[in-house]
């Protein structure tokens, strides 16, 4: 089927299904290449930790602040394609080129720290507002091609044995093309795979007639709305510290394996491996076993719980071996965070939905991905602390001993702490049980007789 819109009535096909999810890896390998960005511009082109973590500090600010007004702008868009598909379809070359300028950076860090900063600053900003336009359309599109709690964990399936797939590559193949082609022809290879992916999925993509009217709240008064929203707001803030333990285990594992495994770099690419193949493995047994028992809100406390727990042997292991062995659990507990992420969201619009009477993927999928992305914020402040507090120092050739343990704590602690506090954050989500089921049913109600 086409990118066109489509009888309000229609479900989407398992052909469609899997045509939406291969479209998952264009944004997710990019995105996790940029996860080692910290490492590249300290490690490797030698920028001062201090200002490194600082403009590290800022991406996040401004990688979350234009979520919400891409998400607001997409749900107020008006074009034949729909609201959704052409910034999908219009905006995966510009995104997929400008991160191969990432690792252009012709300066030294320790000779011409502000010009390196600067570049710092600018090019992965210009990239990462390119990244916005496609892959908030991208989630904008999940609960409205996706109407039911049985589609949305079948198509969360599908989606995310694609985002292992897509972690996978950029997470664990970086650091090793990296090592064997360099960084420039790592993201050139990633750019191809991002454009491909992205068309191969264009054809399964469509939006609903009845979602098509843009919507007519104004900004703030939009943002009010989303903030007053009970499940939203105790939802996101519990996504937020998940992606605070996900984001130190992005940005701290090459430390990690390199001084406190002191292994060669290319064993993160094992690390990783080992738990994204774990997870791809468990994400049907997550399906089946928990969230088809449970509802989205105790399939992720769970998970986190999962998580957290996983995490604790990564602290005391000293061997490759045992550490590859640690990396299994991880990816159990990822698969089950990855699963619902996504699912618990829709279950917000739809509630949303019942009170406003508009779909608003967009600022919804947008005002997530403001909050979660500050996430990066705390990630990029706990390693400017704690990297500098063991005595590393990037100008440094020949780092102290203490930091193979500082990097131990940076790995380990903000994953143990952010888990247990997302876990309270979920008490606080009032979206189950009898209130899941009358939003669920007042939809049914309104869609049978529109």
């Amino acid at each position: 089927m086409s990118a066109t819109m489509v009888s309000k009535n229609v479900s989407p096909t398992p052909r469609q299904r899997w045509l939406y999810s291969i479209a998952n890896i264009a944004h997710v390998i990019p995105a996790q290449m940029v996860g080692f960005i910290l490492f590249f511009f300290t490690d490797i082109k030698r920028l001062p930790v201090a200002i490194a973590s600082s403009v590290m500090f800022a991406y996040s600010i401004w990688d979350a602040v234009n979520n919400p007004i891409m998400g607001y702008i997409s749900d107020r868009t008006k074009t034949r394609w729909g609201r959704r598909i052409p910034y999908i379809k219009f905006g995966a070359v510009p995104f997929a080129l400008a991160l191969i300028f990432i690792w252009l950076a012709p300066f030294d860090g320790v000779e011409q720290p502000t010009a390196l900063a600067l570049w710092m600053i600018f090019v992965p900003f210009i990239w990462e507002g390119l990244g916005t336009m496609t892959t908030t359309a991208y989630y904008a599109l999940l609960p409205e091609m996706f109407n039911t709690y049985e589609d949305r964990t079948k198509v969360a399936v599908s989606m995310n044995i694609i985002q292992v797939v897509g972690l996978f590559i950029g997470m664990a193949g970086t650091p090793i093309l990296t090592d064997t082609i360099g960084w420039v022809p790592t993201a050139a290879i990633f750019a191809v795979i991002t454009i491909i992916t992205y068309y191969i999925g264009l054809p399964g993509m469509f939006e609903r007639e009845s979602s098509v009217k843009a919507e007519s709240i104004p900004f703030f008064d939009a943002l009010k709305y989303t903030f007053i929203n009970r499940s939203f707001v105790s939802l996101v803030i519990s996504q937020t510290f998940r992606f605070v333990g996900t984001g130190t285990l992005t940005t701290g594992v090459l430390f990690y394996v390199k001084y406190s495994l002191e292994a060669d770099e290319g064993f993160g690419s094992v690390i990783l491996g080992v738990a994204f193949i774990v997870s791809a493995l468990s994400l049907e047994l997550w399906r089946r076993v928990i969230s088809s028992r449970f509802e989205a809100r105790t399939t992720l406390m769970i998970a986190n719980a999962v998580m957290g727990i996983s995490i604790i042997p990564m602290g005391f292991v000293r061997s490759t071996v045992t550490a590859a062995i640690a990396a299994a659990g991880l990816g159990l507990g990822l698969a089950g965070l990855i699963l619902m992420g996504d699912v618990i969201v829709a279950d917000v619009i739809d509630e949303d939905e019942v009170v406003t009477g508009q779909r608003r993927e967009g600022m919804y999928f947008g005002m997530s991905k403001f909050i979660m992305k500050l996430s990066g914020s705390i990630v990029a402040l706990w390693f400017g602390w704690i990297a500098p507090a063991y005595g590393y120092n990037s100008a440094l050739e020949v780092q102290p001993e203490t930091v193979g343990a500082g990097f131990r704590v940076f790995l380990t602690a903000p994953v143990v702490v952010s888990s247990i506090l997302a876990i309270i954050s979920l008490f606080f989500y009032p979206l189950y049980g009898e209130r899941l089921k009358q939003v669920k049913e007042t939809l049914a109600a309104r869609r049978s007789i529109e």
